[in-house]
């Protein structure tokens, strides 16, 4: 019996879900800084290196699900 291989699909689902959440995450965090910012501008420099860091922190989770669904891709550890 011929069984599809799921791997490929996995790994898709794996990095567009990542991706998709990590570009939500930004655009959000873009659109509080430019509100905040407009709202008070005397603290810009304090909100953009906040938001640098939050953006950081936001596409590091992304490259470490891209990472490990490459990984999974390349050296397939579940198959036999």
């Amino acid at each position: 019996m011929n069984t599809p291989d799921l791997l490929p699909l996995a790994v898709c689902l794996l990095i567009g879900m990542a991706a998709l959440g990590s570009c939500i995450g930004v655009a959000m965090s873009a659109m509080k800084l430019l509100e905040s910012s407009a709202r008070q501008p005397e603290l810009m420099d304090q909100l953009q290196s906040r938001f640098f860091l939050a953006a950081g922190l936001t596409d590091g989770a992304f490259i470490i699900a891209t990472g490990i669904g490459m990984w999974f891709a390349v050296a397939n550890p579940f198959k036999g």
